[in-house]
């Protein structure tokens, strides 16, 4: 199972490890295209303090995240799960998991970045700002940029079994999976039972809860609809669409009665 996640937007400080070593990242077919969009990140970052906050979309109060972007480099690294923070990675809480579920974790969770293209909890990366909806000046709109080194590498690496995609539709322009792998993914709305609306907190919560259900009961879904079945038996209440015709995801809706 592969479990393709969003960053968050708020994150924990670098800390103090060594620096970033793009080469020791997970899915080296990225590192080229890496560290191009790390180089003119970095470049952005150390210039016009105004042109780079215009450019990253920053409000004033994130001001000091350009000096942070300049730094990068140099910057020190952590595990990445240790660095998304925010509602989604609350629920998920990696750090309480039991050390199975915590290897299930290191195994199955890719977790999209603007910056990475897409890295593994365990990758050690330093705290950045650099959404996916960014157009950096020499590369333009990063979820187009990444679309062609992401299709050479996330097609291995989601290898035959399910492919369970909770992102939000901005990191979802930079890998659409295609043909036989798209027949296995799943796609997961979490709506409001009653108004049947998708609202953004408890979206992003409950998405949590279901990844760490998932890797504490050690349940292991060979394709969507073993998914479904697995999230009934967890507790969960699934509505599921599957694809009229070959190529195309299928569809969870998970219900949920409060807003928590």
């Amino acid at each position: 199972m592969l479990v393709l996640l969003p960053p968050s937007e708020g994150k924990a400080a670098s800390g103090r490890g060594a620096p970033l070593k793009p080469e020791s990242l997970s899915l080296p077919g990225l590192t080229p295209a890496r560290e191009t969009v790390l180089g003119e990140l970095v470049e952005l970052c150390a210039g016009d303090e105004e042109k780079a906050r215009e450019v990253l979309g920053l409000s004033e109060g994130l001001r000091g995240e350009v000096a942070k972007n300049a730094e990068l480099r140099t910057a020190g690294a952590r595990p990445a799960g240790e660095i998304y923070t925010g509602v989604l990675y609350d629920a998920l809480d990696l750090a309480s998991l039991d050390a199975a579920a915590r290897k299930r974790a290191a195994r199955s969770l890719l977790v999209f970045s603007g910056l990475w293209g897409a890295v593994r909890v365990t990758d050690r990366i330093p705290s950045y700002r650099c959404s996916m909806g960014v157009k950096l000046p020499a590369l333009g709109a990063l979820g187009a940029y990444w679309r062609a080194p992401m299709a050479e590498v996330l097609p291995e690496a989601a290898g035959d079994g399910l492919v369970l995609d909770l992102r939000s539709a901005a990191y979802a322009t930079a890998w659409k999976p295609k043909g036989e792998v798209a027949g296995r993914t799943a796609t997961v709305r979490v709506l409001h039972a009653p108004t049947r609306k998708v609202v953004s907190h408890f979206n992003k919560a409950t998405k949590g809860r279901i990844v760490r259900s998932l890797l504490t009961s050690g349940s292991a879904p060979a394709g969507p609809a073993e998914l479904v079945e697995a999230l009934r038996d967890l507790g969960y209440e699934v509505e599921a669409q599957a694809p009229v015709k070959a190529g195309k995801p299928w569809e969870l809706d998970v219900l949920v009665a409060e807003v928590h």
